[in-house]
């Protein structure tokens, strides 16, 4: 039976409605720590962390109630980014970790993710256990009226000890960064990270009021980073979203730096260290032709999973890789973590810059991108592609306009009620055309 809770990056919705209404919260709680406790780690405590949102403090209060409830203890760490949460946990004593974000979402939104101990998401099977055992209890469990919120009584600290010992003696002393962390997770950590690691700081979308988190700014949003490089001059600037687990990079001149371009950076310096195990990146059919032609000219091969960094590190690890990531921005640096972290792509990425005496254009200068574009349809429901004839007509001739010489990608999102059209080819209006065509038919479909 497929998942209902869980989608591809936890559990998501809207804060306050099912799933994530104090009752469901609670049940999950109850149910992870009955988990943990018939595993046998029932005696060590779960850490929680969350982001700037302001339902984070009630869910994550409601999340401690329900393990609580089954004899699990909780640790707090207040707010702490995603692969923060990921990699305390693996090297804490907890016997999971759970972070309440939804990511890049608008502040309404909120979700639950859970970590084992060994700091990666909970397996496909796990999950599946966990969420029966919240449907079996949710019904009769208690919530209480009485909103008691949790305090921070762990330091987050190590944390950022570790990134900082990722580049080793390498400093980022010269180079000018504008750090812009989405008025999220990272606002109260990435700014002194990169100060701490030698870079002159100018701060933006750092002040979090619970209800801007990813509001025109961070990742999703470059304008505004791209505009303050230019004006202070900065040798770069970087963007996380709302719990920084991907970031996107500008260039001096204003350039765009996603993820393709990180990983293509990333790649090429891990080659040269003699790190990158079998010459091999691990990306998402997302991932831009140019860059696996790129990576395809130094002899790195690239391999596409599904969307979702889940898959990307399930690739990883069975093909024993080193490197992988999404497009959005999300990358794995597998020798040090089990997630991707955008605060660690930017020290590694401004890291290759220092050690290369190089700039951020300059080393993704031979990355050519085919023109490509992304549409997102709302969508009333979700029917397979070959259910919907007008759809499934339109990307077979979209593919034979193509001719083999682009792609054309149509999914829908596994954390939104929506249709993505990706088409991807040589000529930017014909991309633009089919792109529109398969849209409109997914509307006439499913709008």
């Amino acid at each position: 039976m497929a998942k209902q809770l869980f989608g591809t990056d936890g559990i998501r919705g809207t804060a306050g409605e099912p799933p994530l209404d104090a009752r469901t919260v609670k049940a999950l709680g109850i149910a992870l720590g009955s988990d943990l406790t018939r595993r046998g780690l029932g005696n060590a405590p779960v850490l929680i962390g969350m982001d700037t949102r302001e339902s984070g403090p009630k869910i994550a209060a409601q999340v401690a109630d329900g393990l609580r409830h089954s004899g699990v203890g909780v640790t707090f760490a207040g707010v702490v980014t995603t692969p923060g949460v990921a990699w305390l946990t693996r090297n804490g004593r907890f016997s999971a970790g759970v972070m309440i974000s939804a990511s890049h979402n608008p502040f309404e939104d909120n979700g639950i993710k859970v970590f084992s101990r060994s700091g990666y998401k909970l397996p496909d099977d796990e999950e599946h256990e966990v969420e029966e055992e919240i449907f079996r209890i949710r019904e009769s469990t208690p919530v209480t009226s009485q909103h008691c919120e949790l305090v921070q009584d762990f330091d987050v600290r190590p944390y950022v000890d570790f990134l900082l010992s990722t580049i080793g003696t390498t400093k980022l002393t010269g180079l000018k960064v504008v750090v812009d962390c989405g008025n999220g997770a990272a606002s109260g950590l990435a700014p002194q990270l990169f100060r701490e690691a030698g870079a002159t700081v100018i701060p933006i979308g750092c002040r979090p009021n619970g209800r801007n988190i990813n509001l025109d700014c961070g990742a999703l949003h470059v304008e505004e980073l791209r505009k303050a490089v230019l004006e202070y001059g900065a040798d770069a600037g970087v963007a996380f979203d709302g719990d920084a687990d991907r970031a996107i990079l500008v260039a001096s001149s204003g350039r765009i730096i996603d993820g393709d371009a990180t990983m293509l950076i990333a790649a090429r310096r891990l080659q040269a260290d003699g790190h990158l195990a079998g010459n091999m990146v691990v990306s998402t059919v997302m991932s831009n032709l140019g860059l696996e032609k790129a990576l395809g000219r130094i002899g790195i091969s690239m391999l596409r999973t599904p969307v979702g960094d889940k898959y990307v590190l399930e690739e990883m690890l069975r093909r024993d890789a080193a490197l992988g990531g999404e497009q959005s921005g999300h990358v794995i640096f597998r020798e040090f973590a089990t997630t991707g972290d955008g605060m660690l792509t930017a020290l590694k990425v401004l890291e290759t810059c220092c050690r290369e005496h190089a700039t951020l254009d300059q080393l993704a200068a031979d990355l050519t991108v085919f023109p490509q574009l992304l549409i997102n349809i709302r969508v009333k429901e979700r029917r397979p592609l070959d259910q919907l004839p007008a759809v499934a007509n339109e990307i077979r001739a979209c593919e034979t306009a193509l001719n083999g010489l682009g792609r054309v990608l149509v999914r829908f999102s596994g954390t939104e009620p929506l249709a993505r059209v990706m088409v991807e080819g040589p000529d930017l209006q014909q991309v633009e055309s089919w792109a529109g065509r398969i849209a409109e038919a997914i509307r006439g479909e499913l709008g």
